[in-house]
């Protein structure tokens, strides 16, 4: 079978994203694209044809009569639902696409459902098992973890979490409910700092691969996971703020309307740009990585290499 190909495939990079990625803005349109949560509703049938049609485009083969539109939107279905270290497709809960419909509900019930600790305890067990998928989906996949290390992560976040929000929820039995409400969101934080770490303690205890601008593998470094994690940690609170602490305060005003009605705007907004707050291909310089990997990549590349590259994961 012979494909035709189109004049713009020769020079069309359908890896490099539609906007500069060294700029906020720039990465929030590019969230804004692959968080999209109508990506969620489509069936693996169309994810597939779509992954199909971005490696046919990275060998330079692509059916005739296709337009750079359709490979742009093959490749947000592609970015979307496909884990950029290994290109399988990722579980639906885990992807960031799923974010707003599956956190939007969840956090609607820890708001609404917070003045019971059987309540508090079982939101807060939902929010946890849910973080715990999303944290192992968007991990660095090159570094391996354990179904062991797994459960310990699992047990030590959702712990940590049920822990704050149950001891928060009595100590402030006396305080003002605007109070009350916002205990949530600094279980949420606070397990946030545990589950994620927990979650890819590989990354910290092995390191991630590091590499130069074009690719090219440089080693492992355990202080880019370290990096990175951190700024996925607070990735993850920054998303929350907003639905968490600024939403109980309305809903303190507005206890008459249905809690859920007055929360969609916060997570469609602050998924992407929460996500855009660092860029996901993060950098570090040469100089701050560990003596042995610097002097390591100096010996080999002697000046011409100043900063190394990876995927952060979100």
């Amino acid at each position: 079978i012979i494909i035709n190909i189109p004049l713009f495939c020769s020079s069309f990079d359908i890896d490099a994203p539609q906007w500069d990625q060294s700029t906020f803005m720039g990465r929030l349109k590019h969230f804004f694209n692959i968080t999209d949560w109508r990506t969620a509703a489509l069936p693996d049938s169309r994810l597939d044809e779509a992954k199909v049609l971005v490696e046919h485009c990275r060998s330079g083969f692509v059916p005739p009569g296709t337009t750079e539109e359709q490979l742009h939107y093959a490749k947000k279905l592609y970015d979307s639902a496909f884990h950029p270290d290994t290109g399988d497709r990722m579980n639906l809960i885990g992807r960031m696409s799923f974010q707003v419909p599956g956190g939007m509900a969840i956090t609607g019930f820890m708001l609404q459902f917070y003045r019971t600790v059987p309540a508090v305890v079982f939101w807060q067990w939902v929010n946890q098992s849910f973080n715990a998928l999303v944290n192992y989906t968007n991990r660095n996949a090159a570094s391996p973890i354990t179904p062991k290390q797994i459960g310990v992560a699992y047990f030590t976040a959702t712990s940590t979490a049920l822990a704050t929000a149950v001891g928060l929820n009595l100590y402030t039995k006396k305080a003002p409910p605007l109070v009350a409400r916002w205990v949530p969101f600094v279980a949420v934080a606070s397990a946030n700092c545990v589950n994620i770490p927990m979650m890819r303690q590989q990354e910290i205890l092995n390191g991630i691969s590091v590499t130069d601008e074009n690719g090219n593998n440089l080693g492992h470094s355990t202080r880019a996971a370290v990096k990175g994690i951190t700024q996925v940690v607070v990735s993850r609170i920054t998303m929350a703020a907003p639905g968490m602490i600024i939403l109980p305060i309305i809903m303190q005003r507005m206890e008459k309307y249905k809690f859920m009605q007055v929360r969609p705007s916060f997570l469609v907004f602050m998924v992407p740009a929460a996500c855009s707050l660092f860029p996901q291909r993060c950098s570090m310089a040469v100089s701050k990585l560990e003596p042995e990997l610097r002097a390591s990549i100096v010996s080999q590349y002697g000046d011409a290499v100043q900063r190394v590259y990876f995927n952060k994961g979100l």
